[in-house]
């Protein structure tokens, strides 16, 4: 289930994007100090799937010079298996085969088998966008994949650190019942008709961006998406949990000097991180 919960976050932080008024530099590991903090914390961008999740000597000092870390979830929660196996279902009995015509559910049982070697009636009960998740190792080119977030919580571990979350299992997973399901059902759909063609290249693009520390980059790639679930619900899956996270982000910085690790995506934009907490009065500069 965890390698699951990586998909999911993987997912969110592909569609987590926005646009940019003003730019920022190329980095993805920012220091935040400033407005009565006593000690630097970081902002750190990650990306939830790749083949080499090496952290650099930049990230491993941020981390030495931080006592906590906090990503977008507790991962370390031991419930936290039972609480997303709990909300992985559309409500009220809802299927694939509710949301679609019936030539359209055709396409999706069959790409569904191809793709999974489950039969839709298998899964068809699970929300769509959780569907969609689990063909995203697909995407990579490499045997394993690896996790930022599982190497941040090794170090941690490593220094005896607690690891704690910007928001809860139950949090994340009740985005997407905020979402509705056809919507979700046909951006599966459309990854069906195209065989992943488009979620392939795109993610090929992203990931160029990502080496280069461009979040600049992957906001402007993001405003091409085609999923509705990026482009008619950004507000929920994406402003609304940053604004949320802010005073969350206030509180750990006050107390002790934080590691914070979030999907690249969460950083750029008059919406993002970054600016929220600027805008608070703090000081965030990037480590280049």
């Amino acid at each position: 289930m965890r390698h699951f919960t990586f998909l999911l976050l993987f997912a969110v932080s592909l569609l987590s994007t926005t646009s940019t008024a003003q730019t920022l530099e190329k980095s993805l590991l920012w220091e935040i100090s400033g407005n009565g903090l006593e000690q630097p914390s970081y902002l750190y961008g990650t990306i939830h799937m790749t083949c080499d999740a090496s952290l650099d000597a930049n990230i491993k000092k941020a981390l030495d010079d931080t006592s906590l870390l906090v990503l977008e979830v507790d991962m370390d929660d031991p419930s936290m298996a039972m609480k997303m196996a709990n909300d992985i279902y559309m409500k009220d009995g809802k299927t694939l085969k509710d949301l679609v015509s019936a030539e359209d559910y055709t396409i999706l049982s069959d790409f569904l088998k191809t793709q999974t070697g489950m039969p839709a009636e298998m899964i068809g009960n699970i929300k769509p966008f959780f569907i969609t998740a689990m063909m995203y190792p697909k995407l990579l080119d490499c045997a394993a994949v690896q996790s930022f977030e599982n190497e941040l919580m090794k170090i941690a571990h490593e220094q005896e650190e607690e690891v704690l979350g910007l928001e809860t299992v139950e949090e994340q997973m009740a985005v997407f019942d905020q979402i509705p399901y056809k919507d979700q059902a046909q951006d599966l759909l459309r990854s069906a008709k195209d065989n992943m063609s488009f979620d392939k290249a795109a993610f090929q693009k992203m990931m160029a961006l990502y080496v280069e520390k461009d979040i600049e980059g992957l906001a402007k790639l993001m405003e091409e998406d085609v999923n509705l679930t990026n482009t008619k619900h950004k507000d929920v899956i994406l402003d609304n949990r940053n604004k949320n996270w802010i005073a969350k982000i206030e509180d750990f910085a006050k107390q002790q000097p934080t590691f914070f690790g979030v999907g690249a995506g969460h950083l750029p934009g008059e919406n993002g991180v970054i600016k929220l907490l600027q805008k608070k009065g703090y000081t965030v500069k990037p480590i280049m």
